[in-house]
């Protein structure tokens, strides 16, 4: 249970989830209607749901790599074209970086 207290003073980082679940838990008759906060709540302290997501964007990093790499690819230009924390929302053109920055 969160005490509220952080670990420098102040709240600590999930006590405003922790409100919520306890008073939705205070009001119901039914605690199944709480199970969206207790799951805030959980996701807060220990994160799951956001290594899990981090897990399957690497997995798909490497499939992509691996994929690349078997159609003669060099790696180093599959490596060059992004990184796991780029997801591949931005494509690199051909152009350098010098030549890119003069267009903007």
């Amino acid at each position: 249970m969160a005490s509220g207290f952080g670990f420098n003073g102040g709240r600590s980082r999930c006590f405003a989830f922790w409100q919520e679940f306890s008073k939705c838990y205070a009001e119901t008759d039914n605690p199944k209607e709480c199970s969206p906060q207790g799951e805030d709540y959980l996701e807060c302290l220990h994160h799951t749901k956001e290594i899990a997501r981090a897990k399957a964007i690497k997995e798909e990093f490497v499939r992509k790599v691996q994929h690349q790499a078997a159609e003669s690819r060099k790696i180093s230009d599959v490596l060059a074209d992004g990184v796991i924390t780029g997801v591949g929302l931005i494509q690199r053109t051909g152009g350098t970086g010098s030549e890119q920055s003069k267009g903007q």
